[in-house]
């Protein structure tokens, strides 16, 4: 046996590591991932000797999934490519959808106006200023018959990001397919619908956690019996990253919100194999790369044991994680924006081989604007690159068996589980919301990141290190039409005069009722919808109902 075959790690590192160290100092005291868990020098199999590889790593396509929820992952079918949209009106977005789906968009993703998300119409007093600029502005039923045109929503999956209206929107969807001549078993597509991270990152809520939380498993039980392959839910950790929690943070307080609303609905007396299988989850993709390629790997592990051993289910559909992620709108910069492009790029690299079902990647004037249609066919172009030249489909997990991955993912692992025992053995996630420990847990996060830049322990290339003088941006700026708010307003004015008064206003009593007795909202919110009630008359029953939450002062 050689010396090399029978030295150890410390051998090494008093030996050949100590020497080269006294020629060349590390650059750095210590390092660390971007959550902050120690980076050793090197990883060996010391490093993974309780990892069972059979037990803890596993095959694709089988539990506990840390290789993939698929057997064939990409190799079957490549990650679906999907860019979010949205902005003026209907007409406007559904153009977008169409030029993406053009040049080789294979989902489309729905943002949508600030009204919108708040269950505001257009013609509310609030609402004029606002009308289409961050998305779409959709008031009625028509409005979504106008965005999903030409859409068949039985083979073009698509998503939308909304969640205080959510409720009014999966209906509205529905109710398209089925004008469409959709069957109910062929509808697919998915809704965020999670409202638990708007109290903690987003801030775009209506009424109380509690009583939002029972809306959302309405859905899902609606959604369950209605449209079985729609996803009524997608679980975002994608918010409170951008809004400033780590890697750990936001594994462990997005599948909290997961866990909260599987439980929720098993309270309710809805079997979990009813509705889990349908719970799919949005990740962000930030800058360290072997961190978010080990935390899609961990969140994979740790919801499958928490679906199997903590919540008792037994379809293994409920113990796979399906994902969606996009690429950190945080780490874009509006200084010298072509370098959005490589940094979205190695993002998106990250969440192919960390086993993504579909992926949305950043545009690179996306920090300054709405995407513009040279920008946004650079990002899609991006992944059909990741796709078809540089062979990253081909492979199933290939970074398995790395030491430093297994110990990484094992340490997320970890660290998340224990930071969702303690949120859960403080009541659970609505408790952890209301006291503020969730949002306090963030914000220190975000702190400590933004002291690390101004300190220069973190970098970011064009604002802190390499720094160019200022120029004017690259590309003009992305205009709306000046007359769509009156337009929209126009619209849905029409709308309502047109209705039927008498079934209009029988429908809204129904909602109020449900809302009022405990009952299942959803089949009164499609009466409602199909009577041409409003986004914004529907919410306002609700609010009638659950009043309107006013968040605590967090410090």
């Amino acid at each position: 046996m050689s010396s090399n075959e029978s030295k150890t790690r410390s051998e090494w590192e008093s030996t050949t590591l100590a020497g080269s160290l006294g020629r060349l100092p590390r650059r750095e005291e210590k390092f660390t991932t971007l959550s902050g868990l120690p980076i050793e020098d090197l990883y060996t199999p010391e490093d993974v000797k309780d990892i069972d590889p059979i037990k803890d790593i596993g095959f694709p396509g089988e539990y506990p999934f840390t290789r993939g929820v698929h057997a064939t992952m990409h190799r079957a079918r490549p990650w679906t490519i999907r860019q979010v949209a949205g902005f003026g009106t209907a007409e406007d977005t559904n153009g977008r959808y169409k030029y993406l789906l053009d040049h080789g968009e294979t989902g489309l993703s729905t943002d949508f106006d600030l009204p919108t998300l708040l269950g505001r119409d257009s013609d509310h007093p609030v609402a004029v200023p606002e009308i289409g600029r961050i998305g779409v502005a959709i008031d009625t039923l028509e409005d979504v018959r106008l965005l999903m045109d030409g859409i068949p929503l039985d083979q073009v999956s698509t998503s939308y990001t909304i969640n205080a209206s959510a409720f009014v929107l999966i209906g509205m969807y529905e109710a398209v397919a089925k004008g469409q001549n959709v069957p109910d078993n062929l509808i697919t597509g998915t809704c965020q619908n999670d409202i638990l991270k708007e109290y903690t990152a987003q801030n775009e809520y209506i009424y109380p956690p509690r009583e939002s939380v029972r809306l959302v498993v309405d859905t899902m039980e609606y959604a369950a019996k209605t449209m079985p392959r729609y996803n009524p839910v997608s679980v975002s950790g994608y918010h409170p990253r951008e809004a400033g929690a780590n890697a750990v943070q936001e594994l462990a307080f997005t599948l909290g919100a997961g866990h909260c609303y599987v439980t929720e609905a098993v309270k309710r007396g809805i079997p979990v194999d009813q509705v889990a299988p349908r719970i799919s989850f949005f990740w962000d993709i930030h800058n360290d790369f072997f961190e978010e390629i080990c935390k899609l790997r961990a969140s994979r592990r740790l919801w499958a044991r928490m679906m199997r051993d903590w919540v008792g289910a037994k379809d293994p559909r409920s113990w796979m994680m399906r994902a969606h992620c996009q690429t950190a709108g945080v780490s874009l910069t509006a200084q010298q924006p072509d370098n959005n492009i490589a940094r979205t790029a190695v993002q998106a690299l990250a969440g192919i081989l960390g086993g993504t079902q579909s992926l949305h990647t950043n545009s690179k004037d996306e920090a300054y604007q709405i995407p513009s249609e040279g920008a946004i066919k650079i990002a899609v172009r991006t992944q059909q690159i990741l796709a078809l030249e540089n062979r990253v489909a081909d492979i199933i997990d290939p970074l398995a068996g790395s030491y430093y991955v297994e110990n990484l993912t094992q340490r997320l692992e970890e660290e998340a589980e224990a930071l969702l025992r303690q949120v859960i053995d403080r009541g659970g996630m609505v408790e952890s919301i209301e006291d503020g420990f969730i949002q306090r847990q963030i914000a220190d996060s975000s702190a400590a990141y933004q002291k690390a830049l101004e300190d220069k322990r973190e970098f970011i290339v064009g604002v802190n290190v390499n720094v160019d003088p200022e120029e004017d941006l690259p590309f003009e700026p992305f205009e709306l039409d000046p007359g769509l708010g009156d337009r929209q307003i126009k619209r849905t004015q029409s709308i309502r005069k047109l209705r039927n008064a008498a079934e209009h206003s029988a429908a809204l009593k129904e909602v109020r009722h449900a809302a009022e007795n405990n009952i299942n909202t959803m089949p009164a919110v499609s009466r409602a919808i199909r009577a041409s009630a409003t986004v914004g008359e529907i919410c306002d029953v609700m609010r009638d109902v659950f009043g309107e939450y006013n968040a605590p002062l967090v410090y």
